[in-house]
This record gives structure tokens, C-alpha cells and sequence, in this order.
């Protein structure tokens, strides 16, 4: 009976498998959902749909063709983040060629061991620095190459690659989508339902402190049963092997030459995240300047780090082609944004969404809002994309709903929370992929959070209503 167990076991397809499953979903929904368009108008130089302009068009069915064309669609769409993720690719294995991060993190293995503050305050700090990213300057794909330094850190001090990918792509995700000064978010939002820039900034704060904590209680709370039996890991295996590969089970026992070149590395690693920081804060750096900024970094380790030519150049192409895989998972996602759009159903379905919104309470209404702005999320990810799609419609029917606009923009932001999830978010699946941590495995690890998220959601939208939040 058990070996028929065994040989009926299901199994989940893996990452590839799945979204192209999702695409092919997504392709039969234009033909079965009518075309439908909104008019855009440019206002303050961003594109936002005109109020009450929706009509039905003709339907685009995107047939067999069109669905393999997606792909090749999404990856040139996907280009900066792509080309961004083989750039940073190559510049960390550089960087790891030098040896720096391998002996940095036999120093914190050693700390985190003799010190019970250090393993009190590891998760929270971290964790608490990307939301704060996330909520402030927008951090949303510039989580990626922590990944790369991160899981490996978590795997030395005993922990598993859902720890080490939680850490940045929870944290960084909870901080954007309860965000109290993100301008990609709230700022566009804002602009677009014509309220103050960066006003409600108190319950904003609220609400980001709320959403922090509990994302922090519960990887603590995991990692807390983690500790007790490490095989309720949904990567135990993999990561197990992983250890072995890479050493981290001596990590204590080896010597550690923590040399001057390599503080040297670390610190000139370190300025570059600084000026990354200033130069997205200040400068408006995106993409393809934080890009440059890592490849200058990779060419100036190397040389740091005493390598040769031909051993830079070695380490850059294999580190790029280390993370073809991951590139190919980014094209993917974004061709799922690609066949909606491409078929004319995005529009069709915010519209058809629209009157659900209604309901004689302002709690109950703004809440839908939520839930909409949800679903909206699953083909539009992008926090200014949607908030430019959304928000001009969104704004009246909540003046019609008795909601401030103010309470709207909040359940459009809170809407981000499923960014964790889903399988159609370029960054979400790229980090993933970079800690080589399977979507459905992260999806079954993640699931109760969302949940958590959810209701939380739910509940921080009821107190605007009552005191009428402006």
C-alpha cells in the first residue's frame, strides 16, 4: 500500500512548468473575457485612464502562436531587469572569487555562535532595514543581490534558503506595500487622486510598524520550530547538500584569514551599496545606473582582490550564466503581463470589478477595494503601473462609497501585500530562483503569512473609516 502511495504521489511541476501553465490559462481567457479598453490621458507626465471611458472592443484571442511569442515578448519587456540580474550575477561571483564574503561569513558564524544578542537581533534588524527600504525609497528590485548574500549567511548560522530569501523579499515587499513614503506607490496614488503628497503619513507609519511586526513574529516563530527540527525545512534536502558542497557544515571548525585585502573588498562592497542608496534616493537612480554601479564594483574587487584578468573575466561570464535560469523565470513572469495585455482583458476586468465595490458601509467598501486591488495585482505588479491603471477609477467610486480617497489609497497599497506570492512578480520569481528555492515550495511556506497579511489588511482598513481619515 505505502510503495502505491509512493507511485501516486503528486508532485508539483516545477517553476518553468507552472508559469508557462500560467500563461497558457491566461491565453485561454482572451477568448473566453471580451476585449475591452479604457482612453489614457497624460496628466503631470504620467498616463492615467480617463473616468467613466471604458468600452468594449474587439476581442484579441491570443492563440497558439501568440502564446510562444510571449516569452520572447516578456524578456525583451523584462530587458533592465534581466541584463541587471546578469550583470549583478557576474559582479558577485567576482566578488566571491576574491574570497571576502567567504570568510565574512565564517566571522559571523563565530559571532552569531558566542553571542545570544546576535542571534536575538539578526532576523529583526535585517528584516526591519529592508522594510524600511521598501516603505521609504521604493526597494523592490534592488533585493536581488542581498539574496546572493544572504542565503548563503543563513545556511552557515543553521538556518534554511527560506530563511535567507525571506529575509530581504518579505521584508523589502511588506515595506513597499504599507509604505509611508514610497513615491511609486503613494506618491503617484496621491498625485493621481489628487490628495497632498505624503499626507496620512501617521497611520501610514501605523499601519508599516503593524505589517513589519507581524512578518518578523512570524519568520521568528519559524525559525523557532526550525531550530527544534530542522526537517520541517521545505528545502531540507536541497540545503542539506548544499552545506555539504560549500562547507558550511565546518564553518566553526575552520580557520578563518580574515585578511586586510579582504576588509578592503568588503568596505569597497559596502560604499557601493551606500552610494546606490543615496544615488536611488537622491539622484533618481533606477535600473540601469544601479547596474553600472555593481559592475564598477565587480571591476574594482577584482582588482582589490588581487585577481588576474583572465580570472575576471572567467568569474564574471559564469556568474552571468549561473542566473540564465533566473533570467528565463523573469521573461516568463512578464509574459504573463504581455498575453493579458496584449488580448485586451486587463482593462475588461478592472471594469467588470469596478460595481463590486459598492456597499452601504465605507468599511465594507473599502475593503472590496482591497480585494480588488488584489486581483488587479496578479496582472499588474507594478506599484505605479497599477496605481496609474487603477486609481483614477478607483478615487471617484470612492467618493461614491462615502471611503476617503485617502483610505482608497491604502487598500490599493495593502492590494501589494500578494507581491510575496505570486508567480507573475518578475522580482518575486527572480529571487526565488536565486536562492534556488522552487515557487511552490516558498508558495506552501509563505501561504499562512498571506493569510495573516489578509486580515490584517482587512482590519487596519477599518479604523480610517471611522474617524474619517483625510
Amino acid at each position: 500500500m505505502s510503495e502505491a502511495k509512493k507511485k501516486f504521489k503528486f508532485r508539483v511541476p516545477n517553476t518553468y512548468l507552472l508559469i508557462f501553465s500560467l500563461l497558457v490559462l491566461i491565453a485561454a481567457m482572451t477568448w473566453i473575457i471580451p476585449g475591452g479598453q479604457y482612453e489614457r490621458a497624460v496628466v503631470d507626465g504620467r498616463e492615467v485612464v480617463v473616468q467613466n471611458s471604458f468600452k468594449y472592443v474587439e476581442n484579441q484571442p491570443q492563440g497558439f502562436i501568440d502564446l510562444f511569442i510571449s516569452p520572447l515578448k516578456g524578456f525583451v519587456e523584462a530587458g533592465l531587469i534581466i541584463g541587471f540580474i546578469l550583470f549583478v550575477g557576474g559582479s558577485f561571483n567576482v566578488l566571491a572569487k576574491t574570497e571576502a564574503i567567504n570568510s565574512l561569513i565564517h566571522k559571523l558564524a563565530r559571532a552569531h555562535k558566542d553571542s545570544k544578542l546576535l542571534q536575538k537581533l539578526f532576523i529583526p534588524v535585517l528584516m526591519l532595514m529592508f522594510s524600511l527600504g521598501g516603505a521609504t525609497f521604493g526597494m523592490n528590485e534592488e533585493i536581488i543581490p542581498f539574496v546572493l548574500i544572504i542565503v548563503p549567511i543563513c545556511l552557515a548560522l543553521g538556518y534554511d534558503s527560506i530563511v535567507g530569501v525571506a529575509i530581504p523579499l518579505v521584508g523589502a515587499h511588506i515595506g513597499f506595500a504599507s509604505a509611508f513614503l514610497n513615491p511609486f506607490n503613494v506618491g503617484i496614488a496621491q498625485g493621481i487622486a489628487e490628495v497632498p503628497l505624503f499626507s496620512g503619513i501617521g497611520y501610514r507609519i501605523i499601519s508599516w510598524a503593524i505589517s513589519t511586526a507581524v512578518a518578523i513574529l512570524f519568520l521568528l516563530w519559524y525559525v523557532n520550530r526550525l531550530s527544534k527540527n530542522t526537517k520541517i525545512s521545505p528545502t531540507y534536502l536541497q540545503d542539506e547538500e548544499r552545506r555539504k558542497n560549500e562547507h558550511f557544515d565546518d564553518v566553526y571548525n575552520q580557520e578563518n584569514h580574515f585578511t586586510v585585502r579582504h576588509k578592503a573588498v568588503l568596505i569597497t562592497f559596502a560604499l557601493c551599496l551606500v552610494m546606490i542608496v543615496v544615488g536611488v534616493i537622491e539622484l533618481g537612480w533606477y535600473i540601469e545606473e544601479i547596474s553600472a554601479a555593481f559592475f564598477i564594483m565587480g571591476v574594482v574587487v577584482g582588482i582589490i582582490g588581487g585577481l588576474k584578468v583572465d580570472e575576471f573575466t572567467k568569474g564574471f561570464i559564469d556568474g552571468a550564466k549561473d542566473l540564465v535560469g533566473t533570467a528565463l523565470i523573469v521573461a516568463l513572469a512578464r509574459a504573463t503581463l504581455v498575453i493579458s495585455r496584449d488580448g485586451q482583458i486587463i482593462d475588461t476586468v478592472l471594469h467588470n470589478l469596478s460595481p463590486y465595490i459598492q456597499s452601504s458601509s465605507p468599511v465594507f467598501a473599502s475593503q472590496k477595494m482591497f480585494v480588488v486591488q488584489a486581483i488587479i495585482n496578479f496582472f499588474v505588479h507594478s506599484g505605479s503601473g497599477q496605481a496609474a491603471l487603477t486609481m483614477p477609477i478607483m478615487a471617484p467610486l470612492a467618493d461614491l462609497a462615502g471611503v476617503t480617497r485617502q483610505t482608497a489609497i491604502l487598500a490599493f497599497q495593502f492590494g501589494e501585500y500578494t507581491n510575496i506570492i505570486i508567480p507573475t512578480s518578475a522580482v518575486t520569481m527572480g529571487a526565488l530562483s536565486m536562492a534556488k528555492v522552487p515557487w511552490e515550495k516558498w508558495a506552501k511556506w509563505v501561504l499562512p503569512l498571506m493569510i495573516i497579511l489578509f486580515l490584517l489588511g482587512l482590519v487596519l482598513l477599518i479604523p480610517p473609516n471611522l474617524f474619517g481619515w483625510q
